[in-house]
């Protein structure tokens, strides 16, 4: 078995082909997590110090609040996508 060309997965297996796709997924999620807590950190955080005041508090509460959201969006959406692909892609072998 020749290991897949650098050009792309045409050719690839389909459960090789959806193993990458899972795990770029996953890559995308850990990028958000990693803009979301940095932008939240960012927006909440005037000055560290030994505990976070009612208004820092406050606002890492929506900001946390505002990112499940948005997650939850994004995962409904990838899910979509994912059943468009496969109802399209039954169609065609029918």
């Amino acid at each position: 078995m020749d290991p897949p060309s650098a050009g792309g997965l045409g050719g690839a297996d389909p459960q090789l082909q959806r193993f990458i796709e899972v795990e770029t997924q996953k890559q995308r999620f850990q990028q958000l997590v990693h803009q979301m807590t940095e932008l939240c950190w960012e927006k909440c955080m005037d000055k560290p110090g030994p505990k976070l005041d009612s208004r820092a508090e406050t606002c890492f509460v929506n900001c946390v609040e505002r990112f499940i959201d948005t997650s939850q969006f994004i995962l409904n959406r990838l899910e979509q996508t994912q059943k468009s692909k496969s109802a399209f892609s039954e169609s065609l072998s029918d």
